[in-house]
């Protein structure tokens, strides 16, 4: 199937949405058209909610108040301006601001959500959020605040920017939003019935950050996949585990997948051969590559086809349903299933890392790698990589504290009437954030890999081990006297996140 450019416009109503369109529309600055049919359905839907206005029918948020104001009535003069009023008022959040691209998948997110025709929102508001996505306005939004019953107050900080309040950034700059708005060519978004509720309503925090995530764990599976086989090598490990008939006698959950993408980085390596190998049986960490990595694989899998479906769907409350020309109240914005599949997946990466961790340890210890002691070439008086276990067990210990749950303790709101929310922002944050350690761990890895791979002086390493192995050696030299290696981890890592390992 052909992939679009990033370059390449978007034409939202036409084209299928996904993680990858997300990216690109969040980090690449990908344009955005919308199409004809998506004006048609956006309209068919704004006509149901035109006829319930002139028929005065109780809707939440269109004809009464929000949370637990759903029991006052507004008056036909007031409802416009209760919309505008409905976004100041859940400009509740604070801490540091959220990183451009997180507001920006924020906003598509949105977007998104609004083109499924569900919301009722008007033709107008989508051209807003497509154009100031076009623009590079980008409302400046705190992150904290939302227990994710939707993701209420960062999507109120993103409308208040809209219609002209708060700040934005535009150009590097942040700015009072009205100026921000002038300086792009825009306009403060004109609200109509439902319009302020509609930019509120949604979980686009908490769906457009994990599809961010989504795809940079996917990425950084592939680089400890990458790092498992340079150590591999460094090791001379037993490959037998990673044996197609091995893995098929169990098809654990994504095993035989990730044992496949393991022997094919090690396609052309002598440790196929029979007797290459130091041992009979490896440590776990090195033997159980392919049913941890198979498990985070697929915990992602998960993750992907929950996000995938709130970016096709939509899931306001009060859904708007054209066909049969009613407004019905729902639970479809509880995100119970996005939360328990991020705190699956924040489980799964820490036993990758935790693996990676002790990998890199095992090289360094004479006794399990058969190579001098933590892998200095001059001897015992010189530290070589001694103290890099330090910061291994404190970059393995953060991950690790990010994998504890936090969907269970939370506090009724809104005068105990949204009394459950499962506290998908916070999730899907703390998972995200262990793609940074999870880097430094793997880059470590590569590194001593490398150390060792020079120290047993191989001259024939499986094809990925090798491009991995010469990658590294661009960035960092062969250590033989002692000296600072911090620089050489932050190169590394660097490097992982500039794409040098793909």
């Amino acid at each position: 199937m052909h992939k679009p450019s990033p370059h390449q416009t978007l034409l939202l109503g036409e084209e299928p949405i996904s993680i990858e369109t997300l990216r690109q529309v969040a980090r690449d600055r990908r344009r955005i058209t919308l199409s004809h049919r998506l004006e048609r359905r956006l309209q068919q839907a704004r006509a149901v909610v035109d006829r319930h206005v002139e028929q005065n029918k109780p809707v939440y948020g269109l004809t009464t108040g929000l949370g637990a104001t759903a029991d006052t009535r507004l008056s036909q003069e007031d409802m416009i301006a209760y919309q505008y009023r409905a976004i100041p008022a859940r400009a509740v959040g604070v801490g540091p601001r959220l990183p451009t691209d997180a507001v920006r998948a924020m906003m598509f997110a949105r977007l998104a959500g609004l083109a499924a025709g569900g919301s009722g929102g008007s033709y107008t508001l989508a051209e807003a959020l497509a154009g100031a996505l076009n623009a590079g306005f980008h409302p400046i939004v705190p992150s904290i605040g939302s227990i994710g019953a939707g993701d209420l107050a960062p999507l109120a900080h993103m409308g208040l920017a809209m219609i002209g309040q708060g700040e934005a950034e535009w150009g590097g700059q942040i700015l009072p939003a009205v100026e921000a708005l002038q300086r792009a060519g825009l306009q403060p978004v004109d609200l109509r019935h439902k319009d302020g509720h509609v930019l509120i309503v949604a979980n686009s925090l908490s769906v457009g950050r994990g599809a961010l995530a989504a795809h940079d764990i996917d990425d950084m599976l592939n680089i400890f996949n990458l790092a498992w086989a340079m150590s591999m090598e460094a090791f001379r490990g037993n490959v037998s585990p990673i044996d197609a008939r091995a893995c098929a006698a169990r098809p654990a959950p994504g095993q035989e997948n990730e044992a496949a993408r393991l022997r094919a980085l090690l396609h052309g390596s002598a440790l196929f051969t029979v007797g290459e190998a130091r041992r009979l049986q490896d440590p776990l960490s090195f033997r159980c590559a392919a049913p941890v990595h198979g498990a985070a694989r697929s915990a992602l899998d998960l993750v992907r086809e929950a996000i995938e479906i709130e970016l096709t769907h939509s899931a306001d409350n009060p859904i708007v349903l054209t066909e049969a020309e009613a407004i019905l109240s729902n639970g479809n914005f509880d995100m119970t299933a996005l939360s328990l599949r991020f705190e699956m997946l924040g489980q799964a990466l820490a036993h990758v890392g935790t693996l990676s961790a002790r990998r890199a340890n095992k090289l360094m210890a004479a006794n399990f790698s058969g190579l001098p002691r933590f892998l200095s070439p001059l001897g015992a008086s010189w530290q070589g990589f001694q103290t890099v276990q330090k910061t291994i067990s404190a970059l393995e210990s953060d991950v690790r504290q990010r994998a504890q749950p936090v969907p269970l303790t939370l506090l009724p709101v809104s005068d105990s009437v949204e009394d459950h929310a499962a506290n998908t922002p916070a999730s899907v944050a703390k998972t995200h954030e262990m793609v940074e350690r999870l880097a430094y761990l793997a880059a470590i890895e590569m590194i001593v890999a490398a150390q060792a791979i020079d120290m047993r002086k191989l001259d024939k390493l499986g094809e990925g081990a090798e491009r991995g192995y010469r990658t590294i050696r661009r960035h960092v030299a062969f250590l033989e006297e002692d000296r600072a290696l911090g620089p050489a981890f932050d190169a590394v890592a660097q490097a992982i996140f500039d794409g040098a390992f793909a």
